[in-house]
């Protein structure tokens, strides 16, 4: 780790107990979500450059009402170059999403000030995957998965707009990696989603897959358990819930691969989360299908798993969920791998707009999308 667990915790709680009380901005976040209308897509060319940088590995963004700013993350993992996010702004209204800016770049960087330098190999210490806009002042939080093969646990970091590193939240002993033995985080499926509370005095962490100790991964034949965890701005966790995942939707080609995950979740007013799950499968000629779905999911009766364990063989009582959007019945010639969810500005009918972004892993196969939807209350 970067620094001992007890030097981050107090430099987190100083953090917390230094946020200004009042909002860095009005938030733009829908008090409640009943359904979407979709309003447009717009796509950018594969490998585009900007800065010097390749654009795509979208698997996080977030709006910044302040500054009318868009922040987008690339998980790029240091192979093409270091890890980073840009700026950009989205010209949008009730008809169209008309265009996308790129209009500035920076990059993590870590404890001694230094970015995650890009090599052949990529770099072993940054998978990030979620990026969220402090509320409070305009700062950055950012997670990782980790790496299981390096040995690395996931995290959750603080930073300030330029990505320079002021703290990192102490994790639950749970969710680090054990390489020894199958428990813990799994590789490559732990903090996939980030979202503050409305309030912005907390914020939520969700894992792509169950933890090892909570059992196996969705199948076509039946779904899974992931972990939901609110984190106090120190690092605390004040509760925790089960949700549960849906079986895979379709099954894969003899021999070939199928998976489904949380990619991204956020907060809403009214206690619910809005949870992406994003299922891919990959038939037999290798051409792999993307189903995702959008669920908002009440977890005011689930029961607080924060001290159970492992959920295999538990009891308790999980999130309910419902479904908000299935977006294969939109119609789209194609809706790639969705990682990457925010709320934007407001409509002039007052109702909040919700951006989508796909995750290309840079293929050529795929495609980096932006889609944009109203929020109907």
């Amino acid at each position: 780790m970067m620094r001992s667990a007890s030097r981050v915790a107090a430099l987190a709680a100083a953090l917390a107990a230094c946020a200004p009380a009042t909002r860095h901005a009005p938030p733009s976040t829908a008090s409640s979500v009943s359904a979407l209308r979709f309003i447009g897509e717009q796509r950018i060319a594969h490998q585009a450059i900007f800065m010097d940088t390749t654009l795509g590995g979208f698997s996080g963004l977030d709006y910044d009402p302040a500054r009318g700013r868009w922040v987008v993350e690339s998980d790029d993992r240091c192979t093409r170059n270091p890890a980073r996010y840009y700026e950009a702004e989205f010209d949008v209204d009730a008809s169209a999403l008309h265009a996308v800016r790129f209009t500035g770049l920076h990059y993590f960087l870590n404890a001694d000030g230094k970015d995650f330098a890009a090599t052949a190999a990529g770099c072993t210490r940054a998978d990030v995957e979620s990026i969220r806009i402090d509320p409070l002042d305009g700062s950055i939080w950012y997670a990782s998965e980790g790496d299981r093969r390096y040995n690395l646990d996931p995290f959750i970091r603080h930073a300030t707009r330029d990505g320079a590193l002021l703290a990192e939240l102490p994790l639950p002993e749970n969710f680090k990696v054990h390489q020894d033995e199958e428990r813990g985080s799994r590789y490559n499926a732990t903090f996939e989603g980030l979202a503050f509370a409305p309030d912005g005095r907390s914020l939520w962490a969700s894992t792509e897959w169950p933890l090892y100790q909570d059992g196996p991964v969705a199948t076509p034949q039946q779904g899974a358990l992931v972990r939901m965890t609110q984190f106090r701005r120190d690092g605390r966790v004040l509760r925790q819930f089960a949700y549960p995942l849906d079986a895979i939707p379709a099954e894969p080609g003899p021999g070939k691969d199928a998976e489904n995950g949380v990619s991204e979740i956020l907060a809403l007013p009214d206690g619910e989360l809005l949870v992406l799950e994003r299922a891919t499968v990959q038939s037999a000629d290798g051409v792999h299908t993307n189903y995702v779905r959008l669920y908002a999911a009440d977890a005011r009766a689930a029961s607080d798993v924060k001290s159970v364990p492992a959920l295999a063989g538990a009891r308790f009582t999980p999130a309910r969920k419902r479904l908000v959007q299935d977006f294969r019945k939109l119609g789209l010639p194609r809706v790639d791998n969705l990682e990457a969810m925010a709320f934007g500005p407001r409509l002039p009918n007052g109702h909040a707009t919700l951006l989508f972004a796909s995750d290309d892993n840079f293929g050529k196969g795929q495609v980096t999308q932006f889609l944009l939807f109203e929020v109907l209350p």
